[in-house]
């Protein structure tokens, strides 16, 4: 269960490729010094190093929950001290209204730059936004459903900003033209590859680099919340739209927002 969707697994599989020093063990046989020992020996980032320390929290959660081993060790790791330095996160930056004017005026020419305007104009996390399926986008009623991560994330319905919506138009024609489900698809012949997180993540660098601008992939979401803010999208609406918790016991039970709502909130926000 707790490996929900596509990104989660790609991550622990990551993760679990660079813990050969832990393949030849038997599980009640690993101490927490194996543990450490992957950990401190493979080589790669602290990200990964990070993840590799999750992945064993949760085998180990599994382990003593179906009785295999009597003790949790990935609990005492690194007991006089976690060397893994979390690198300090780095403040998003929206794209300026210069900058996606830009994007506009060259979203036919570069390609995927359509992808970052509807990421930008739905606030869609990345890898959501990745795995779009065309029989979720509905353009009769201009809505879309979908999303990851969280119980507020998963399964919500984002309206289509009638901005982006010839962009979503223009990429469902090509999806059923390579016989894919995808809504985003690197085209191979005729048949359509579907876009990985990775694969955004390159192509959105791609377009970055084209139009000589300096972003990271969540800055679209980061983007479209900072627009709705400042057009006064109302406050519920906006957590409904981009998957945000609600913490107001009123707001989460007793207010139902109709997509029409979302649609005349969502419209606040101009090219």
């Amino acid at each position: 269960p707790t490996l929900s969707n596509p990104s989660s697994i790609r991550t622990i599989t990551a993760a679990y490729a660079h813990c050969n020093d832990l393949y030849s063990l038997r599980m009640k046989d690993i101490r927490a010094s194996h543990l450490e020992g992957a950990i401190l020996n493979a080589q790669v980032g602290d990200s990964t190093k990070s993840r590799m320390k999750s992945l064993f929290n949760m085998m180990y959660k599994y382990a003593v929950a179906h009785d295999i081993v009597d003790k949790d060790y990935a609990s005492v790791m690194f007991t006089n001290g976690n060397p893994i330095k979390k690198e300090p996160l780095k403040e998003a930056v929206p794209f300026s209204q210069e900058e996606i004017l830009l994007l506009w005026d060259n979203y036919s020419a570069i390609n995927f730059a359509d992808m970052v305007l509807v990421g930008i104009y739905s606030g869609w996390r990345p890898q959501e936004l990745a795995i779009l399926k065309i029989k979720d986008i509905d353009l009769e009623n201009d809505t879309m459903l979908g999303g990851l991560k969280t119980d507020a994330g998963k399964n919500r319905i984002v309206p289509i900003h009638p901005l982006i919506k010839p962009l979503i138009e223009n990429r469902m024609k090509e999806a059923v033209s390579l016989h894919s489900e995808y809504l985003f698809n690197d085209s191979n012949g005729q048949q359509g590859i579907h876009i990985t997180y990775d694969k955004y993540r390159n192509r959105f660098e791609k377009v970055m680099k084209c139009l000589k601008l300096n972003h990271r992939p969540h800055e679209t979401r980061h983007t479209f919340i900072t627009k709705a803010k400042a057009c006064n999208v109302d406050e519920y609406t906006l957590k409904l739209i981009v998957g945000h918790a609600i913490v107001d016991i009123t707001e989460k039970v007793y207010t139902h927002r109709t997509i029409e709502q979302l649609k005349a909130e969502i419209v606040k926000i101009s090219k």
